[in-house]
């Protein structure tokens, strides 16, 4: 595929793909009691709804917070929604994009999932819409699809497989072994990273992601030299000039992981921002520098922050509580055909420990493990 009906690089795109109407939604810093007393209230509302936070690294560092303090977790989308299924609340507040909020529903049916803001959605998803990729599914039936779970429940319903970051390469490299031939979709950085790394015959959907995208390998480059001690730890949804720079390159919790165990003063971090958060949290000792992105003078306005992810705020994890705003449904067979590629996926998970990296136990409470 060549084409795409969005484009995020261009600040002043109208509908859906337009940054510029998320960042509208942001809401505004807060004042140090302002910040208290809404997670006062939100810490209060939980407990009386008997409901549990799930929380993306990548949202605000309070909600982070508030999640941990009242016994959620912060963890990637599918560590979330494995976390809100196997717990006992019956009401689940998912702070992060709705593919996340989707993907709790898809595997707790019968639970009630709410998310702070129903608009805040993923570059990745809206740039896979369900019926042009069914439509390049059908033109490719010889090949086994796999999807990132940045994609909808829809597509995911399209789908043999779903993989994360952090077991792709073992799926599509075990998919390799049996001589499949795969059509992977939507980002394609991650896709040319797992397709160097195993050789597999990949097919790409042409996605990418408005923050990783646009880390820059010449000025990374520049930055190693003015901080030789500095390890660099990249996501690998980021462009391959950048990858070929990475001393680690991994999920989230790989990157956590990276952090908190390996010996050096400084690491220089291509990913989203709001993963620095729980790194400063878990290893206060170690200098965090950001990889440099276009900046602020550049069309695109990500500057290693996600537009959708800031969307979430205390008072959005309040008015769910108050007025059961932002609930999440995904209709039959949608759910069940969407189920059959993540209980792939945790099937060969749980079959292949191996497969998953997981981060050192006890460092860090309610981490999430991809």
């Amino acid at each position: 595929m060549t084409g795409l009906p969005f484009d995020y690089t261009r600040q002043d795109a109208s509908g859906q793909s337009c940054t510029a109407l998320a960042w509208a939604k942001a809401p505004k810093p807060l004042t140090r009691d302002e910040r208290a007393t809404l997670k006062e209230r939100a810490r209060t509302l939980l407990k009386e709804r008997g409901a549990v936070l799930v929380a993306h690294y990548y949202v605000d560092g309070d909600l982070q917070d508030l999640a941990v303090e009242t016994g959620g977790c912060v963890s990637d989308s599918l560590e979330m929604a494995r976390f809100g299924r196997d717990h006992a609340a019956q009401t689940l507040i998912v702070a992060g994009v709705r593919f996340m909020g989707e993907s709790a529903k898809i595997l707790s049916p019968e639970k009630r999932v709410l998310m702070p803001d129903l608009d805040a959605t993923c570059s990745l998803d809206l740039g896979c819409p369900a019926d042009q990729f069914a439509a390049f599914c059908d033109a490719h039936p010889d090949r086994t699809v796999v999807v990132y779970a940045n994609t909808s429940a829809a597509v995911k319903a399209r789908a043999d497989w779903m993989v994360t970051s952090s077991c792709a390469l073992s799926i599509v490299g075990h998919l390799h072994a049996q001589g499949k031939k795969i059509l992977w979709a939507p980002d394609r950085h991650l896709g040319s990273y797992v397709q160097r790394q195993t050789g597999a015959d990949m097919l790409m959907w042409s996605g990418d992601c408005i923050v990783h995208n646009e880390f820059k390998g010449t000025e990374l480059e520049l930055l190693r030299q003015a901080h030789p001690q500095a390890k660099v730890l990249v996501h690998p949804e980021s462009p391959q000039s950048v990858v070929e720079q990475a001393d680690v390159v991994g999920s989230t919790a790989q990157l956590l992981k990276a952090v908190i165990e390996m010996d050096a003063p400084e690491f220089i971090v291509a990913t989203d921002n709001g993963m620095f958060h729980r790194m400063r949290q878990a290893a206060p000792d170690k200098v965090l520098i950001e990889a440099p992105t276009a900046g602020n003078s550049a069309t695109c306005k990500s500057c290693a922050h996600c537009p959708w992810m800031a969307m979430n705020a205390l008072q959005g994890v309040i008015d769910c509580l108050e007025q059961g705003s932002g609930e999440i449904q995904v209709d039959e067979p949608v759910r069940s055909q969407a189920l059959g590629c993540i209980d792939r996926m945790l099937d060969f998970v749980k079959a292949h420990p191996a497969a998953i990296a997981k981060p050192a136990q006890g460092f860090v409470p309610n981490i999430g493990a991809a």
